[in-house]
């Protein structure tokens, strides 16, 4: 009884704590401006099925692709197990879900092969990032906490299926020797090969097993608190991001409400004058963005396949839009902590441009949209780079002398060149 006392006190505290975080990170989005993303559900749907749960836009990289897929699949089907470990930690049982024959013998099999490709993709990724040093994992933005991050949780998801693999080794050991309470069930082609290193006493098995066991489901609870303040959080929120997809073609762009009801109101005279005054044009701070954006950034994996696609960070110009992403994340949750020690924000001096996002980054971006083609869970780096630039024009009237030219080209000649709209055709002539 006190081990099932213990077990509910760590699961309901570990449940309860995720949902105090979650909730926060849920308050921070909803700071954003309201935009419609609930149209054509089937459509939506569709995307976020091909997207985020089919890994879509993943195999344009096969080998990691295929990688990922491995401890895609191996986490999410392993911890279909977590449900026979919850009864079994409640209840006291051992193996409860062992009265379904044959197939409770298929699904562990399947479940430690499983574990087994999650432990040799975790590795590779490893070295990837730490001796390959592939340049697109070890860009300047992912210096510090970035990089000890995808380190922990590839470490962590090493040990857990370590500590799966040897549990059912040392279960597989003491239903041999017909131990009390190890009734034989299961069926384990990977754990079968550790068995020869285990001790033969049956209070040394008895030990790993339930020190692998209480180590397996701890270090899941604990993993599941840590998404909050990790970048796995797009485990979770990859699929409500896809699913809020802009179905949109990727190069159209949206008139600012304000001033087309301003311009239209000046080329017809019959129309009644804007009604509100608009407290911003463009993007300053995180409080102008959309939810979607906000959720975008809370969604971001930092795989730097944006940042690796963009023209500009390739010709070596400071702009990364991967870099874009984990600074608006930074910001609202700057913004979070101002609002959970205030109660409401109270203005700090600081915004996203200029405090956290430069000018020159964003005046580098072509607008091409290859980081958003490139992104695995459609995130869209270019809409708050294009919010910040016209915050940067229409608010400040700030812009490099090159934009600032082409812009007074286009108000006199109609055209971004320097020359009278006479002559513009007099290139056919050459």
């Amino acid at each position: 009884m006190i081990s099932q006392l213990l077990f509910a006190i760590v699961f309901i505290a570990a449940v309860l704590f995720f949902y105090k975080n979650a909730s926060k990170i849920y308050r921070n989005i909803r700071l954003g401006k309201s935009v419609n993303r609930f149209d054509n559900p089937s459509e939506r749907l569709k995307t976020m099925l091909h997207v985020a749960l089919g890994q879509k836009k993943m195999f344009k990289r096969p080998i990691p692709a295929i990688l990922h897929l491995f401890v895609y699949v191996g986490f999410c089907i392993i911890n279909i197990e977590m449900l026979e470990i919850l009864i079994d930690g409640l209840v006291g049982t051992h193996r409860v879900l062992s009265f379904l024959g044959g197939f409770y013998d298929f699904l562990i099999a399947s479940f430690e092969v499983l574990a087994f490709t999650v432990f040799v993709s975790c590795v590779v990724f490893l070295i990837r990032r730490n001796v390959l040093k592939l340049k697109r994992l070890n860009q300047p933005e992912l210096n510090n906490w970035p990089k000890s991050d995808a380190n922990y949780i590839l470490i962590t998801e090493i040990l857990l299926m370590t500590a799966f693999l040897l549990m059912n080794a040392a279960d597989y050991k003491l239903q041999q020797l017909g131990t009390d309470h190890y009734s034989t069930a299961g069926s384990f082609p990977i754990s079968q090969y550790i068995v020869g290193i285990l001790p033969e006493t049956v209070s040394s098995l008895v030990f790993i097993e339930r020190f692998a066991w209480w180590f397996h489901i701890i270090g899941v609870m604990a993993f599941l608190n840590y998404l909050p303040i990790s970048k796995h959080l797009h485990i979770i929120l990859a699929f409500p991001n896809t699913y809020f997809s802009n179905l949109e073609p990727k190069g159209k762009f949206n008139n600012m409400e304000s001033v087309t009801a301003e311009v239209k109101a000046m080329l017809d005279p019959s129309l009644p004058p804007p009604s509100g005054e608009v407290s911003r044009f463009g993007v300053k701070d995180v409080h102008d963005l959309t939810w979607k954006n906000l959720l975008d950034a809370y969604t971001c994996t930092e795989c730097g396949r944006c940042t690796a696609s963009c023209p500009a960070n390739i010709t070596g110009k400071l702009l990364s839009p991967r870099k874009i992403m984990m600074d608006t994340r930074d910001r609202i949750e700057e913004v979070g902590k101002n609002i959970d020690k205030n109660k409401s924000f109270v203005d700090d001096g600081k915004s996203l441009l200029d405090s956290y996002i430069s000018r020159e980054e964003i005046w580098a971006c072509t607008s091409c949209n290859a980081c958003v083609e490139q992104c695995p869970v459609n995130i869209n780096p270019l809409e708050i780079i294009m919010g910040l630039r016209q915050y940067a024009i229409m608010e400040e009237s700030q812009a490099p002398s090159s934009i600032n030219n082409m812009l007074g080209n286009l108000e006199n000649n109609g055209a971004p060149w320097k020359y009278a709209q006479a002559d513009r055709a007099n290139w056919v002539q050459n």
